[in-house]
């Protein structure tokens, strides 16, 4: 587990709502914000992964690679 002090809620309302940290308005990007995952703009929809992060760079990096895998071996 990481050990950081947690935001502030209202720093974390700024960050999740400033749209400089969305790419494409889909990808949360902040480098700032060391939370793994934070929740969707929606909030009933669930959780985002924050891309800056880079342990959720490998996370997605291994998911992608067992799709492709999946699909390569399903012919």
């Amino acid at each position: 587990m990481k050990d950081y002090n947690e935001p502030s809620e209202e720093t974390k309302n700024e960050w999740e709502n400033d749209p400089d940290n969305w790419i494409w308005g889909m990808f949360y990007y902040n480098p700032k914000d060391k939370r793994s995952y934070i929740p969707r703009k929606l909030k009933e929809l669930g959780w985002h992964s924050n891309y800056a992060d880079p342990d959720n760079i490998i996370i997605v990096a291994i998911m992608v690679a067992m799709i492709l895998v999946l699909i390569a071996f399903d012919k």
